[in-house]
């Protein structure tokens, strides 16, 4: 069975957040600081240290 990668992370997504419950205000805040992690100019330095 061949899943998007994008339908897992949403599925994985809201079971984690039904089963933890955080705050609405701390999942904007991650989910806007990876992006604009993603897109800044620290990018390629960020990747080997996440890796």
């Amino acid at each position: 069975m061949d899943v998007p990668l994008w339908l897992a992370l949403i599925a994985v997504g809201v079971l984690g957040y039904k089963l933890v419950r955080p705050p609405l205000w701390l999942v904007a805040v991650i989910l806007l600081g990876g992006f604009l992690l993603a897109k800044s100019s620290l990018a390629p330095f960020l990747a080997p240290i996440i890796k």
